[in-house]
């Protein structure tokens, strides 16, 4: 153990995994308390239009998913805030825009490039660079600095939307701040749990939170926590056992922690004076 430790791979994946245990849960709270859960993956779909445009120019895929992501999320949410379309169908506009301009760019790439591709569809964090590890970390350095600064103006608009804009709160604005944010954090965790597996651990070590925490700051606080530990406790499976995918174990780490939790949690509620008016099992109502 000491000797893998030791390894530079294991270093760099074990930043990244880090990483991406942080990030993913801290936007994921925002993201279920407004009940866009799968936003993650339709901007997961953009960004593979990205990876394949990457490809295609001879550039870096993370950047060209970055712009891509970016500039689809913020489409969509003008999109879904301006015009007639629901929050529903923007994200179908995302999953089937992004799923066939990546399949449509990667068809016309120089051969090779689908091999690739499955590294940033199904992850492949043994494979970080030090380059990679470079832009990871600014990203996620920016995604941390949106939830410190706009934490308090995103709960309040997660909470009620309407009672946000009667504060007059910028909610357009905040709106567009949430769905940049889960765009970068989509590519951050990219290469560590794969695009199609990415909105997972954004949301999932926050519902497994919820049945054991009460608070906003709490829930976020041990959503990260879990992040944390199934993003590591992933690539050491994945590291030990080459056979088994990083992405797919870390994902199954999370399922595995929110069933533990659904039994715990009934322990942990009992004696509780359940609070009405949140629609997750646990009451969010305390400001970030």
């Amino acid at each position: 153990m000491i000797e893998l430790l030791r390894a530079p791979f294991f270093q760099l994946a074990l930043v990244a995994a880090l990483l991406v245990g942080l990030c993913a849960p801290a936007v994921g709270t925002f993201i279920v308390q407004r009940r866009l859960s799968l936003l993650g993956d339709g901007i997961g779909h953009v960004a593979l239009t990205g990876v394949a445009l990457g490809f295609l120019t001879n550039t870096e895929p993370v950047l060209t998913a970055v712009v891509v992501s970016v500039a689809g999320a913020v489409a969509i949410e003008l999109v879904r805030a301006r015009g007639r379309t629901s929050g529903d169908v923007a994200l179908a506009l995302l999953f089937y825009g992004g799923i066939a301009g990546g399949v449509m760019l990667m068809g016309i790439a120089p051969g090779g490039s689908n091999a690739k591709l499955n590294s940033y569809l199904f992850g492949a964090i043994a494979s970080v660079t030090i380059q990679d590890i470079w832009v990871i970390g600014a990203l996620a350095v920016a995604v941390i600095a949106v939830v410190v600064v706009f934490g308090r103006e995103l709960f309040v608009l997660c909470q009620d939307e309407e009672m946000a804009r009667a504060s007059g709160l910028p909610v357009r604005f905040l709106s567009l701040v949430i769905a940049i944010t889960a765009a970068l954090t989509v590519v951050i965790a990219m290469r560590v749990v794969g695009l199609l597996l990415v909105s997972a651990l954004m949301v999932i070590p926050v519902a497994t939170s919820q049945q054991l925490t009460r608070g906003f700051r709490a829930t976020m606080a041990l959503a990260m926590t879990i992040g944390v530990v199934v993003a590591v406790g992933g690539l050491l499976a994945s590291t030990l056992s080459p056979r088994v995918p990083p992405g797919a174990a870390i994902v199954l780490l999370a399922l595995g922690g929110f069933v533990l939790a659904l039994g715990v949690g009934r322990f942990v509620r009992r004696g509780r004076v359940r609070e009405p008016g949140v629609h997750e099992p646990t009451p969010v109502r305390e400001a970030a």
